[in-house]
């Protein structure tokens, strides 16, 4: 009904003019004196052959539209699909779409040319920025000062940078495989040894003897960005690491989350009142461990009460993927 009406509409100004002329031809023949009923057959028998021809126009109309609206719920369309155009304004609306499309094409290529080189230059750049910091750990080696700490910060930014990097392309960079969680456990926990001894942090960890399908370098990453916030925030007392069935639990007795907070604590960008606080906070490490984590197929949970502790649960129930 709703096609029917919009039909109607548009043929509003050839009805109005049919109308207009059978009026005129009305007054013409009521002014000479003719038979009016001579009008009144003419009128009636072209509006019987004007309905027929509309409602095959309107058929043919209703169908044109269906085919389009159809096309519009398909993911890809092309110009090929469209129905033969049926007049010149058609044909100049197809022509306008290719153009358009074409355009399109040309500003994706761009994008994608300048993104792949921005990609290129950035990876190459947290490569080439390794050997320094390498070399700075070797010089500052038995050096016991602060400067191994911030040396070690350095190290994970550019970690990020190029997990942040590889993101929109992790998909290709995944090995899915079994894996053992306590060794990955045990990488992190010996990349942030100097950490806790530093803080003077108690590290409460017993072997989970769990495993799971997953990717090994990435899950590191995710644990160790965990590890980090955890170690970040705490000022005294000790870090957790266990097993809860199917959960990998990160557990401190640091500073907490406000309750606000904790639904948007995996936004990009968001730093939420601990952030706050924390000057050098960029609200980016949590939104990375929650897309890697989404892309594995893992599920993150956090609780936390503020001033008493932050646990954060990590679901390694990996059933729906295949070894390779």
């Amino acid at each position: 009904m709703k096609i029917f009406v919009k039909y109607l509409f548009m043929h509003r100004k050839s009805m109005g003019l049919y109308f207009l002329f059978s009026l005129v031809f009305l007054i013409i023949f009521w002014l000479y004196h003719f038979p009016i009923v001579a009008v009144g057959y003419a009128f009636l028998l072209c509006t019987f052959i004007g309905c027929v021809v509309g409602m095959i126009d309107y058929y043919a109309f209703r169908k044109y539209h269906l085919t389009l609206q159809q096309m519009t719920k398909q993911s890809l369309v092309s110009l090929n699909e469209l129905p033969q155009a049926k007049n010149l304004v058609e044909e100049d609306y197809q022509e306008l779409l290719e153009k358009l499309l074409q355009e399109k094409k040309d500003l994706i290529t761009e994008k994608d040319t300048r993104y792949q080189d921005m990609m290129e230059y950035y990876t190459l750049w947290a490569h080439q920025i390794k050997t320094p910091i390498a070399a700075m750990r070797l010089l500052l080696e038995e050096d016991d000062s602060d400067c191994q700490e911030e040396l070690f910060k350095i190290e994970q930014y550019v970690e990020m940078v190029l997990s942040y990097l590889k993101l929109d392309a992790s998909a290709d960079d995944f090995q899915i495989c079994k894996v053992d969680v306590d060794d990955v456990v045990r990488q992190s926990i010996r990349k942030y040894a100097k950490l806790f001894i530093r803080k003077k942090l108690q590290l409460v960890y017993e072997p989970v003897h769990y495993q799971t399908l997953t990717d090994e370098k990435w899950l590191c990453f995710i644990i160790e960005q965990l590890l980090s916030n955890a170690i970040k925030y705490t000022q005294n007392g000790s870090v957790e690491i266990r097993m809860e069935k199917d959960h990998l639990i990160i557990l401190d007795s640091g500073i907490g989350i406000q309750k606000e907070d904790i639904p948007r604590i995996f936004e990009k960008g968001f730093t939420g009142y601990n952030g706050h606080l924390d000057k050098k906070s960029t609200g980016i490490g949590l939104y990375l461990v929650n897309q890697i984590s989404k892309k594995l197929g893992h599920s993150l949970s956090v609780e936390s009460e503020v001033g008493k502790y932050t646990k954060v649960s990590i679901d390694l129930k990996q059933a729906e993927l295949e070894v390779e």
